[in-house]
C-alpha cells in the first residue's frame, strides 16, 4: 500500500515527504483540506519547517489526497495512537525493538509475546510497524521489568528475528 500511495507522488519528492510524515505522524487530512491530530489543526508552516519544504508543497499535497477517491479514504481516516517508547525512560520502562527479516510473515507479535507471557513479565504495550507504510519495519515490545538474558537469547534465535536492541 505505501508504495502505492508514493507512486501517485513520484514526480515530486517534496510531495513525498509530505507524504511520509503524515503516515509516521499519524496525522490526518480533514474535509477541509487542513492537516490534523484529532481536532487539532496542525499548521502548514510547522509541517514544512519540519521536513524542509515551502509550505506551498504542504498545500498541494492536501489537494492532491483530496481529488483522489482513495488517498482522501486513507487519509481522512488515519489516527494517531499514544507511544510509551520514547516516555519508557521517564517511566521506568522497558523497550525491546526486534528487526526481522520477514515482517509480513503470520505469528511474529505472537511468538515474542508468547515467549515473553512464559516468563510471567507484563507487556505495556506493542507496536508492529506495518510493512506496507515502512521500508524497516520493527517491533517495539514494552515491558514493566527487565527481561532476563534467558528470554532475550530465546528471542534472538527465534528464526525470523534479524536483530533485538534496547
Amino acid at each position: 500500500m505505501f508504495d502505492e500511495i508514493m507512486e501517485k507522488f513520484e514526480g515530486s519528492p517534496s510531495q513525498q515527504a509530505v507524504i511520509r510524515l503524515l503516515l509516521e505522524r499519524g496525522f490526518s487530512v480533514n474535509e477541509e483540506g487542513r492537516v490534523v491530530s484529532g481536532g487539532i489543526e496542525i499548521p502548514y508552516t510547522g509541517i514544512a519547517r519540519e521536513i524542509d519544504v515551502d509550505r506551498r508543497v504542504v498545500d498541494s499535497t492536501t489537494d492532491v489526497i483530496l481529488s483522489d477517491p482513495e488517498l482522501q479514504r486513507i487519509f481522512t481516516n488515519i489516527s494517531a495512537i499514544p507511544s510509551l517508547r520514547d516516555l519508557a525512560p521517564v517511566l521506568d520502562l522497558t523497550v525491546m525493538t526486534v528487526e526481522v527479516d520477514a515482517a509480513d510473515e503470520s505469528g511474529i507479535v505472537a511468538t515474542v509475546t508468547g515467549l515473553i507471557a512464559d516468563y510471567e513479565i507484563t507487556i505495556r504495550q506493542i507496536i508492529s510497524e506495518d510493512p506496507e507504510f515502512t521500508d524497516e519495519p520493527r517491533l517495539h515490545v514494552i515491558t514493566d521489568e527487565e527481561l532476563p538474558g534467558d528470554l532475550l537469547l530465546e528471542i534472538r534465535e527465534l528464526p525470523f528475528v534479524r536483530r533485538i536492541e534496547f
